[in-house]
C-alpha cells in the first residue's frame, strides 16, 4: 500500500498512481444505456476490468481529473487556458439530451485551493472557478475507472484545458504544469493519496473531410514515448498533433500534464488500446512511479 509522502518528520499529500483515457461521450451513453456488454463496445470495456480493480484497491482519497469542457461550462466569451475547481460541488452539466445520471462531483476545496495558490505563484496563469458545471469530459472517466456507483467513491478536483479554441497549450507548458501540480501536493500538509487522470484524445477528427480521421500508429508511438520519452512527447508540436492525430488530437496535451505529475521513470501498470468507440480511437493507461 503506498502511503503518503514524510519528510523531516512531516506528514504531506502524494500523488500515488496516474490514469489516461479517452472521454469519448458515447461510451457514457453505452454505459448508461447499459450496452457494456453489447458485442460492439465489449472489447473496449473489457479493457478497463484490471484499471477498475487497480484503483478500487489502491483506494485513493482525491483524483485530480484533466479534461476539457465541451462549451457547457465555458464558451467562446470566456476561453481560461487552465480553469481548477475549487468548490465544494460540481453539478453535471446538460449537454443537449439531459445530465448524465450519475452521481454529482464533489470537490476537495482545501486542497484545491492550496493547488491554485501553489501553481498561480509557481507563476501559472490560473483560472479558478468556485462554480463550475461537469460534462461528459470528466464523468466518462469517471465511470469507466469507478463504474456506477451511487457516489463517486472520494472527492474530485476538475482541472479544465483548453483544446477546442485555438491557440491551446503546448504540450511542453502541460507538462510543466504537471511538475507543478507535483509540487503543489507534495506541499499540501495532510494524508492523502492523490491520484492525476489526463483524458480526452485518442487520435480523431469531428468535422471536414478527413472526418473519422484513426492513426493507430501515431497512437500507440504517443503511448510508448509518454510512458518512456516524456521529452520527447512533450515536444511535440502543434501541427503535428493536427497533421497526424486529427483537429481533436490536441486534447492528447492533456495526458501530459498527467505525466508530468508523476515522476521521470514510471511502471506502467496496464495498457489498452481500442478502435473504434464511434468515431475515434480509445487510448488508456495506468501509470504509477517506479520505485526500483
Amino acid at each position: 500500500m503506498v502511503t503518503a509522502a514524510s519528510r523531516n518528520g512531516r506528514v504531506s499529500a502524494k500523488i500515488v498512481g496516474g490514469v489516461a483515457t479517452s472521454h469519448v461521450p458515447a461510451i457514457g451513453a453505452a454505459i448508461d444505456q447499459g450496452k457494456t456488454t453489447d458485442d460492439y463496445w465489449a472489447p473496449l470495456f473489457k479493457g478497463f476490468e484490471k484499471s477498475q480493480k487497480w484503483i478500487k484497491d489502491l483506494n485513493p482519497d482525491v483524483a485530480i481529473v484533466v479534461y476539457n469542457d465541451h462549451a457547457t461550462a465555458f464558451s467562446l466569451e470566456l476561453i481560461p487556458t487552465f480553469a481548477l475547481g475549487c468548490a465544494e460541488e460540481f453539478p453535471i452539466a446538460d449537454e443537449g439530451w439531459g445530465a448524465r445520471p450519475v452521481p454529482p462531483v464533489y470537490g476537495h476545496p482545501d486542497l484545491a485551493w492550496h493547488i491554485a495558490q501553489s501553481l498561480i505563484l509557481d507563476e501559472f496563469d490560473l483560472t479558478i472557478a468556485n462554480r463550475l458545471e461537469v460534462d461528459h469530459g470528466l464523468t466518462v472517466p469517471l465511470s469507466l475507472l469507478f463504474g456506477q456507483p451511487a457516489r463517486w467513491p472520494c472527492p474530485v478536483i476538475p482541472l479544465c484545458v483548453n483544446v477546442v479554441q485555438y491557440p491551446p497549450p503546448t504540450g511542453n507548458r502541460c507538462y510543466n504544469l504537471g511538475k507543478a501540480i507535483q509540487r503543489a501536493v507534495e506541499s499540501f500538509d495532510e494524508d492523502l493519496r492523490v491520484v492525476v487522470f489526463g483524458t480526452g484524445g485518442m487520435s480523431h477528427q469531428l468535422q471536414a473531410e478527413r472526418a473519422g480521421l484513426i492513426n493507430s500508429e501515431f497512437d500507440n508511438r504517443f503511448l510508448d514515448d509518454l510512458v518512456n520519452r516524456p521529452d520527447k512527447a512533450r515536444a511535440i508540436p502543434h501541427l503535428e498533433y493536427l497533421r497526424e492525430a486529427g483537429s481533436e488530437g490536441i486534447e492528447l496535451v492533456m495526458w501530459l500534464i498527467m505525466r508530468g505529475a508523476l515522476n521521470k521513470k514510471v511502471h506502467e501498470i496496464h495498457r489498452h488500446y481500442h478502435v473504434p468507440a464511434s468515431n475515434t480511437a480509445v487510448g488508456h493507461l495506468i501509470l504509477e512511479n517506479d520505485s526500483r
